[in-house]
C-alpha cells in the first residue's frame, strides 16, 4: 500500500473483495460550482453511484495526505473552505509535501484513482486543448494523463467553453479511444451536439466492458474516453452557449485570468449569464454520468470475475 494513500474502510473492503468502485473528482466541488450546490449535488453523485450497486470514492488531498473516499463533513468542508488548492498532476507532489489540502482535477484524480486500483472514474467534462492553444500551448493535463493511465474516464464530453476539435486529434494521436454512448455525434457538455462526429459509438454498458477489458489485455496502457450526452430534456442550445461561451471568453481576457483559474472563472460567468440554466445543466449531466460510471463498474467487475484468466 502506498504510504500517501488513505482510502476509506467502506472503498478499502469494496477494492479488496473485488467489487465495483467509482472515482470522483473533487474539484467540481470547490472550484466548479458555488456553495451549497456543491455539496448538495456531491452528495447526490455519491447516491446515484450508490444506488447501480457500487461504491463511490470521492477523491481529494486533506493534510498531505492522498484521500480516496470522503465523509459527508469532508464533502462539505471541501465546499466551503476558501484556502482548498486546485490540483492537477504538477501541483500535487507540491500540495503532498507540504501538507496541505487540495482539490483535485481529472488528471490528479485519475492518478490517485489508479494508485489505489480504480479503474473508472466519473467527471462531469474533461480538459482539452483551449482555445487559442495552437499560439498559447495551453493543452490540459488531463490528456497526456489519459494516454498513460489506465483509467477509464466517463464524462460528458470536452468542456464545450475549449477547442473540442483540436482535443479530439490530440486523443487520437495520443492513443486513447474516444467513445460516444448511444449517438454518432459527439457531444459538448451542455449540448448533446458538438457539431464533431465521434470516432467511435457504443450503446451498452457491457459493450463499454468488453472494450476496458480487450484494451487492457492487449497491454495498451491508458484511458478510454467514455462521452455520455447529456439528456435531452437538460440539455442547452448548442448555439445559443456557443455564444455564451465568447462572451465569457472576452471577459476572461479583459480580466487578465490565465491559467488554472480560467476554467472556475469561465463555469461561473456562464452560469451568471445564462440564469443558473447552465449550472442546473451541468448538474444534472455530472449525475447522469454518475449513473453510467456505476453502472459500468459493476459490469466490468463482472467481466474480470467471469472471466478470470484474463487480466482486469
Amino acid at each position: 500500500m502506498n504510504p500517501l494513500l488513505q482510502i476509506a474502510p467502506d472503498v478499502q473492503q469494496a477494492l479488496q473483495q473485488g467489487q465495483p468502485v467509482v472515482a470522483l473528482e473533487s474539484t467540481i466541488i470547490s472550484h466548479g460550482m458555488p456553495w451549497p450546490q456543491n455539496v448538495e449535488t456531491a452528495l447526490a453523485v455519491e447516491a446515484e453511484v450508490r444506488a447501480q450497486g457500487a461504491v463511490p470514492a470521492t477523491i481529494a488531498v486533506m493534510n498531505g495526505a492522498c484521500r480516496v473516499g470522503l465523509s459527508a463533513g469532508e464533502l462539505a468542508y471541501f465546499g466551503q473552505a476558501r484556502d482548498v488548492w486546485k490540483v492537477s498532476l504538477r501541483d500535487l507532489p507540491y500540495v503532498v509535501s507540504r501538507g496541505l489540502n487540495g482539490a483535485t482535477t481529472v488528471a490528479a484524480t485519475m492518478r490517485i484513482a489508479s494508485l489505489a486500483g480504480i479503474r473508472v472514474f466519473v467527471t462531469g467534462g474533461i480538459g482539452g486543448v483551449h482555445r487559442g492553444g495552437e499560439r498559447s500551448m495551453d493543452v490540459s493535463a488531463d490528456l497526456t494523463e489519459m494516454a498513460q493511465t489506465s483509467v477509464a474516464v466517463v464524462s460528458a464530453g470536452v468542456k464545450s467553453i475549449l477547442d473540442i476539435g483540436r482535443t479530439l486529434e490530440y486523443l487520437e494521436t495520443l492513443g486513447v479511444p474516444v467513445v460516444t454512448v448511444g449517438q454518432d455525434a459527439f457531444p459538448s457538455f451542455y449540448s448533446q451536439n458538438s457539431g464533431y462526429t465521434s470516432p467511435l459509438r457504443l450503446d451498452g454498458v457491457e459493450e463499454l466492458a468488453r472494450l476496458l477489458q480487450a484494451k487492457w489485455q492487449l497491454g495498451l496502457n491508458g484511458s478510454v474516453l467514455i462521452a455520455n450526452p447529456v439528456p435531452e430534456e437538460q440539455a442547452l442550445p448548442a448555439a445559443a452557449m456557443e455564444a455564451e461561451i465568447l462572451i465569457a471568453l472576452e471577459a476572461a481576457d479583459l480580466a487578465g485570468v490565465t491559467g488554472k483559474a480560467v476554467t472556475p472563472f469561465l463555469l461561473q460567468h456562464i452560469a451568471e449569464h445564462t440564469r443558473g440554466e447552465s449550472l442546473e445543466t451541468n448538474i444534472a449531466l455530472i449525475r447522469h454520468n454518475a449513473r453510467l460510471g456505476g453502472q459500468l463498474a459493476v459490469a466490468y467487475a463482472a467481466v474480470t470475475v467471469n472471466r478470470p484468466g484474463i487480466a482486469g
